[in-house]
């Protein structure tokens, strides 16, 4: 006997598309937008689990469960998982961040039964024994020295959040620190399996050719069985404000300096954040953006340079990634993005130059919701992340009512030294690789 659904919420999720949401009485959630343009479909199940809910000592967790849902389960053998989907010719991936965990199948619309099947199997029937959590586990830690270790980018990633947070779980890293994923404990990932691989932590993204009363049915039979489980209090841990430039340096096997500068921002449901998403566009959105513009263009002290705001629930980072060009260094590159948030700050830019920043990050926007994956992907971004799919159309919204006011104030209240973090990447010198 299966539950029924009980419909919650709905609204446009692009041009000629409806979003449904609906919740089983186990918990689960669904997010449902039929789009018939091509026979496909993405199937994807999104767990409100990252790496901020873990613990010290035991970080890592959430992504090593990225790696091992893709092994055995009670009645699927090895590999058989991939196997089965690759044989439909769609596609399955996963990805795991610090608010959320998420899997995607991209499938043609005549397998979406199966895509179901395989995932209520996962979700509920994982095994989890001794041999391949040690196989999964050794593949991780490899991709941690690959990614990190080895890797100067990845190496700036780490301490920019290590040093930007004090308090708050977005200090430690998403793939975890290497002491913690080797010290993970068969009981204590079981523990895991069970309380946040649960239906009523769960939501359920299905975008593209399908029927919908079959897709509720097809759900329900798979999923209403599987009990919900008792989850733990979120945390509430609050960033202290930062008071005071903070600044990492390190030799590293580099030709040129690398510096990854983080300003403390807002969390992604705040006014203030699309704000500053235009102003990450006018410091290096384009090539005409002022930070290219200066660094690489005209003083070719920069070989490149980049701007992302963290889409985070919580406060989250602006931050600022530059490659010095040989004979230049960090320091200098710091003098002229200081220089230019002074100016953005004490005049605004014209009514031009905003929109055109805006017309280039809703462009951006709108793009990554033209396919069904992509569409499938902001909708369970926001559901697991903001809570309500519903704030993906506000999100437009609010892009498209930054004034050069507005740039101008956030750069004033967000973009200060004393609220930034700096991590430098410096070429080793003789002595250092002597000491080596």
């Amino acid at each position: 006997m299966t539950m029924s659904w009980q419909l919650e919420a709905e609204a446009p999720a692009g041009r000629g598309t409806t979003a449904r949401r609906y919740r089983l009485g186990n918990g689960l959630t669904l997010i449902s937008a039929v789009d018939r343009r091509a026979p496909i479909v993405a199937l994807q199940t999104w767990f409100r689990v990252g790496s901020r809910h873990e613990r010290p000592g035991a970080t890592g967790m959430a992504h090593l469960f990225e790696h091992l849902m893709f092994g055995q389960t009670e009645s699927m053998p090895p590999g058989e998982f991939d196997r089965l989907v690759e044989r439909t010719g769609g596609e399955s991936n996963a990805a795991t961040w610090v608010d959320w965990t998420y899997y995607r199948l991209s499938l043609p619309a005549r397998d979406l039964a199966l895509g179901v099947r395989l995932e209520a199997e996962r979700m509920q029937h994982l095994v989890l024994e001794s041999g391949p959590v040690e196989s999964e586990r050794d593949v991780v830690t490899n991709e941690r020295r690959e990614r990190v270790e080895d890797d100067v980018d990845g190496w700036l990633d780490e301490q920019l959040m290590a040093h930007a947070f004090t308090v708050h779980p977005y200090r430690w890293p998403t793939i975890g620190w290497m002491e913690d994923i080797r010290a993970l404990s068969l009981p204590d990932i079981r523990a895991f399996y069970r309380t946040w691989y649960a239906p009523n932590n769960a939501t359920i993204v299905c975008v593209g050719d399908f029927d919908e009363p079959a897709l509720l049915d097809l759900i329900a039979t798979h999923y209403g069985a599987i009990p919900p489980a008792q989850l733990p209090e979120p945390s509430q841990a609050l960033e202290p404000a930062q008071v005071k430039e903070r600044v990492v340096r390190a030799p590293k096997p580099i030709a040129t300096d690398r510096l990854l500068v983080g300003y403390k921002a807002p969390g992604q449901d705040d006014p203030d954040w699309a704000v500053l998403e235009i102003v990450a566009t006018l410091l290096a959105g384009c090539p005409s953006a002022r930070l290219y513009r200066r660094l690489v263009i005209e003083r070719e002290a920069a070989s490149s340079v980049d701007a992302q705001l963290t889409p985070f629930r919580d406060p989250s980072l602006l931050r600022l990634a530059v490659t010095a060009a040989r004979g230049h260094t960090a320091d200098e590159i710091l003098g002229v993005i200081d220089e230019e948030l002074a100016l953005m700050a004490e005049k605004p830019p014209t009514t031009a130059e905003v929109e055109k920043a805006k017309a280039i990050a809703e462009t951006d926007f709108w793009t990554s919701l033209v396919d069904v994956d992509g569409k499938a992907e902001a909708l369970g971004h926001y559901e697991a992340a903001l809570g309500d799919f519903r704030k993906v159309n506000s999100l437009a919204e609010r892009l498209a009512q930054v004034t050069a006011e507005d740039v101008a104030r956030v750069v004033r209240t967000y973009l200060t030294a004393n609220r930034r973090t700096v991590v430098i990447a410096e070429p080793e010198t003789d002595d250092a690789e002597d000491d080596a």
